[in-house]
């Protein structure tokens, strides 16, 4: 039997900040709806926020449609008006770090979409920080060992 939801009626469990009382709400469509897969989320960014700190991922691909407001969309160190009715995608493994800027007066609404990628490594270049997604890991880029080998026999 298909079941039918409505942005409406979807149960708090899948609603990050309910009450919109943060920078940023996000609704999770495709959890809420029981996809496995992919990810599909509407996050609404206030007036003045950003959406999320700036990274790139491994393994995620993503797209993003602009449904509401206008904002920046910060991507490979560019930043780039978007407004209601702009899309884009953004491959997986590129290194390509992306983030969304609201620098208007209304809400900037953004239907999120991609991949769901446990084995997704996160990078956050003005952080110089990596986060394995399946251990929650956290490091820092500047700490990496220098000259390692994995070789037994060096």
């Amino acid at each position: 039997m298909v079941k039918v939801y409505n942005l409406n009626t979807i149960p708090k469990e899948y609603v990050d900040d309910p009450e919109f009382e943060s920078e940023m709400k996000t609704l999770y469509l495709g959890a809420a709806a029981g996809s496995d897969k992919i990810y599909v989320n509407i996050d609404s960014v206030k007036p003045g926020a950003k959406s999320v700190k700036y990274h790139s991922h491994s393994k995620q691909e993503e797209f993003f449609l602009i449904l509401k407001g206008s904002g920046i969309l910060r991507m490979e160190d560019e930043e780039i008006y978007v407004k209601q009715g702009d899309f884009v995608a953004k491959p997986a493994g590129k290194g390509i770090a992306h983030q969304f800027i609201n620098n208007g007066s209304d809400v900037l609404q953004i239907l999120d979409c991609g991949l769901n990628e446990k084995d997704d490594s996160i990078t956050y270049p003005d952080e110089d920080v990596i986060l394995l997604k399946k251990k929650r890991l956290v490091f820092r880029i500047p700490d990496a060992i220098k000259d390692w080998s994995s070789d037994p026999n060096k």
